[in-house]
């Protein structure tokens, strides 16, 4: 059976940042993406560009796109003509979250009056509309969860409010992703599980993502990305190579789609993905 593979992308922030977007997805497209997703910034702060973006790569490329949206400083009402903008562009899936506050993952949730406050709602929202949802999900621990239970309640929840797929934050260790899957069955979760993979390619921003995602770098791994540090060459080959040990473990055991963080830049995942050998 053929691997999925899909991408994803945030919103550039100016017009050279746009350049670099068109360009690594017309550097990607070899690959035959079965979709790209456009994140949300924090707070909502590429809404515009995030709609606008998502809705010309489906009208360029015909590849089919997941829209992030989240509950950050929007009305049920604003959320609501959001989403019918997203149907007018095209746009039938979605991925709902909660969002970070503007503190940080672990920062305290600020309501927004009249809007909501979990991403579960969010989803029932986006499922009542006629979209097919997606949500994340974190092979090592939410952040600002107490526990695992309680990620996995939550994740049932968003289940059972519509969401039918779950893409999950980026991890380094294939035992976090076998835990979450067996976690998700033995709760009798019915849910499509992507994993989500990061090339690395610079460790300083490593190591500000796993800070704010809660995500475990294992001490090896950590080690050798810290000894080449300052070769940004060397950087790149170790994570290419992370990135290709890590996919083929989840291959190896029957995963059957790869989700790449791109960071709107495209060589790391084309080599990783022509490393496997599951694209032509």
């Amino acid at each position: 059976m053929r691997t999925q593979v899909s991408i994803e992308f945030f919103p550039p922030k100016d017009e050279l940042g746009e350049e670099k977007l068109w360009s690594a997805l017309a550097q990607l497209s070899d690959i035959s993406p079965d979709f790209v997703s456009v994140t949300y910034g924090a707070g909502g702060s590429t809404r515009d560009r995030t709609l606008r973006i998502t809705s010309e790569i489906t009208a360029r490329t015909g590849i089919a796109t997941v829209a992030h949206l989240t509950c950050v400083g929007a009305t049920r009402a604003e959320l609501r003509t959001i989403l019918e903008q997203y149907q007018s562009a095209g746009i039938s899936r979605v991925l709902a979250l909660r969002g970070d506050p503007p503190s940080g993952p672990r920062g305290e949730w600020i309501s927004t009056p009249e809007g909501l406050n979990h991403a579960h709602e969010l989803v029932h929202l986006a499922a009542s509309m006629g979209f097919e949802v997606g949500v994340a999900v974190f092979p090592d621990g939410h952040p600002a969860s107490k526990s695992k239970d309680e990620d996995i309640e939550t994740l049932k929840r968003k289940v059972d409010n519509g969401a039918s797929f779950a893409i999950s934050q980026f991890f380094f260790d294939v035992q976090s992703w076998q835990r979450l899957m067996m976690e998700v069955d033995r709760a009798q979760i019915k849910v499509r599980l992507i994993p989500g993979i990061m090339p690395v390619t610079n460790v300083k921003q490593l190591i500000r993502f796993a800070e704010l995602s809660g995500t475990e770098i294992p001490h090896s791994i950590r080690q050798r990305f810290e000894a080449v540090a300052d070769d940004s060459t060397a950087v790149a080959r170790l994570g290419v190579e992370v990135a290709t040990a890590l996919c083929q473990e989840l291959l190896d055991i029957g995963v059957g789609a790869l989700h790449f963080f791109t960071l709107n830049s495209s060589p790391a995942t084309r080599e990783v993905v022509a490393n496997l050998g599951i694209h032509s």
